[in-house]
């Protein structure tokens, strides 16, 4: 997370473009409160920086792009592309499942039925 921020932070400043490839399955619990606190940290710079009208963001979403990224800078691009067949969730299937108590489609987390809904701009290979 530090990483990704200091390049935003380094975009900002020289009024670079910026363009993240995410692929994230996303945070585990091992890994403790301090990884989730860098997507936080990586939307406020994030925020920052297109608060700067003349900067430009995209995100290209890969397989898998799931949790705290899909959550945040994930989602934040001013363009947001997909790949083709991309597994996009928050959630996994079985977590959303047991959670609502009902059944989701397949291939409800997929690119072409997430672009489908609206999530985001193109699906290029």
């Amino acid at each position: 997370g530090e990483k990704i921020t200091r390049l935003i932070e380094y975009a900002t400043n020289r009024s670079l473009p910026v363009i993240i490839v995410c692929a994230s399955g996303g945070a585990r619990m091992q890994e403790g409160s301090l990884s989730l606190m860098q997507m936080a940290k990586i939307s406020s710079a994030s925020y920052n920086y297109q608060s700067n009208k003349k900067s430009f963001y995209v995100s290209i979403l890969t397989s898998p792009t799931t949790g705290g990224v899909t959550a945040s800078f994930g989602m934040l691009g001013d363009v947001i592309v997909a790949e083709p067949n991309a597994y996009i969730a928050f959630a996994g299937k079985r977590v959303i499942e047991q959670t609502l108590n009902k059944t989701i489609p397949d291939g409800s987390q997929a690119a072409e039925y997430l672009f489908h809904k609206g999530l985001f701009d193109p699906i290029v290979p």
